[in-house]
């Protein structure tokens, strides 16, 4: 009964199973064609079959089957192989094959089916959990997302959990850090806020990223006081927690249930509703300091940046003065001119400190710095009005300036100011690349450009009372 080629004394059940099943797995599917062929080799010589060696030979096939995590379906098919032999034995009248034998070797495939359902459902849960952790984890933060917090605000939701307070917190500058730095470092301050959120909060707490720079936080059985004072834990491990020399900060507000007839809902609606007006306040100040921050973190990239800037912003002192600005007017001229190149935050220290000309790529990038110096000031209600003037300080008179292209008029004319004064700046100070130009030759640039890239009503003030008379 053994599946032999007698003749040329090869196993062919172990032939076929090695072709057929163990392309890849090569390793575990040797071993069990060993173990196929000396079974066939076995029952060749002895020619009959023993219970006991045939139940220790189907353990051995599926012990290694599963140590090795090789295809349950590989063992099964020689255990089909051997049960139809053995089926096929004592329907030829085979007298040691007794009853309780079949029974025996039934009842041990039934316990490998049942090992295969174990296998199978273990596989199922691995890939259950994982689907779970995408649908109510937030990916970036590894926080519960804003569908759990829902389903588990409605199972929590009971009398026998009150009081219950809500937490909901705001990231103090996430736009602005993006702005000036880059999304990877707003990343990094979502995560080290969620960091600082979790360490805080207990573990039957619920902690969920709400939107994209807030966070929610369910905290059932928990008084009005209690919910503060974690607050406070909060604010004070968050202080210390710094992106880019910026101290970053959030803003919370919260509110309790204390009786089952209030509507969880509107417990959420007042939590957000004292979080902005703790932003409002916590703002005031911060933007202010979070730019001069920026500005200082500039300086210390490059420079020679803040060289350039201190010399541009007297420069424009010197222009508004001759042009017959207010004091308060020449007072924002000179900020302007401080922070004019602000957006070079964003800009690779690598093309900021390039020694030699810069590419065509490298020159788009530069160009990129008036918007983000935009977005960065607009952020601050103080400073709505400088935006304005960084945006627009690379234009050109005959409109063929960036980003917008304006000309003439349309462009601020404090920007005007802050395009000569840049221009001269550039123009009188040494690069590696070239040397600085002299009074004279500055001269003739500025007189030549006059009604293209300068206002010829500013360039000539700049020449007649600024360059001429040594102010």
């Amino acid at each position: 009964m053994c599946i032999t080629d007698q003749s040329k004394e090869k196993c062919l059940l172990g032939s076929f199973i090695s072709k057929k099943f163990c392309k890849n797995d090569v390793s575990p599917a040797y071993i069990l064609v060993f173990i196929a062929t000396f079974s066939e080799l076995y029952f060749s010589y002895v020619n009959r079959f023993d219970i006991k060696y045939t139940v220790l030979l189907l353990l051995t096939t599926y012990c290694v089957s599963f140590i090795l995590n090789t295809p349950l379906f590989l063992a099964t098919y020689y255990v089909l192989t051997l049960v139809l032999v053995l089926v096929a034995l004592y329907f030829s009248g085979e007298t040691y094959l007794k009853k309780d034998t079949l029974i025996t070797i039934f009842a041990f495939f039934f316990a490998i089916h049942y090992l295969n359902v174990w296998q199978r459902h273990k596989a199922h849960r691995k890939l259950q959990n994982r689907i779970d952790h995408l649908t109510y984890r937030d990916q970036l933060t590894g926080l519960y997302n804003r569908s759990f917090y829902e389903e588990e605000v409605k199972r929590l939701d009971t009398e026998r959990n009150l009081p219950i307070s809500i937490i909901l917190g705001d990231v103090n500058g996430l736009k602005l850090v993006n702005d000036a730095f880059g999304h990877d470092k707003g990343n990094e301050l979502l995560q080290k806020a969620a960091l600082g959120i979790r360490n805080v909060c207990r573990p039957e707490d619920i902690v969920a990223r709400w939107d994209g720079d807030e966070f929610v936080i369910l905290l059932p059985k928990t008084k009005a006081e209690e919910a503060e004072k974690i607050v406070k834990k909060i604010k004070e491990l968050y202080s210390y927690e710094y992106v880019n020399a910026l101290r970053v900060s959030i803003a919370f507000g919260w509110e309790t249930k204390h009786n089952p007839d209030e509507d969880i809902l509107e417990i959420l609606k007042n939590a957000e509703d004292y979080m902005h007006k703790h932003k409002i306040m916590e703002n005031q100040g911060q933007r202010g300091n979070t730019i001069t921050t920026i500005i200082q973190t500039l300086h210390e990239k490059n420079p020679r940046e803040e060289k350039h800037s201190q010399r541009v912003s007297e420069l424009c002192q010197h222009i508004g003065q001759a042009i017959g600005f207010s004091e308060i007017e020449v007072s924002r001229l000179k900020v302007v001119g401080l922070l004019h190149d602000i957006g070079k935050i964003a800009i690779e220290e690598g093309i900021l400190n390039k020694p030699g000309k810069l590419t065509d790529l490298e020159r788009n990038e530069i160009k990129r710095h008036p918007d983000i110096g935009f977005r960065i000031l607009n952020s601050s209600n103080d400073m709505l009005e400088i935006a304005d003037c960084i945006l627009a300080h690379h234009e050109r008179w005959d409109g063929t300036g960036y980003p917008k292209g304006l000309k003439g008029e349309a462009i601020p004319r404090i920007a005007r100011v802050i395009a000569l004064a840049d221009s001269y700046d550039a123009m009188t100070s040494e690069r590696s690349y070239r040397k600085a130009l002299s009074e004279k030759e500055v001269l003739k640039e500025i007189q030549e450009n006059a009604g293209t890239q300068f206002d010829p009503e500013i360039a000539r003030i700049f020449i007649e009372k600024v360059l001429l008379t040594g102010t």
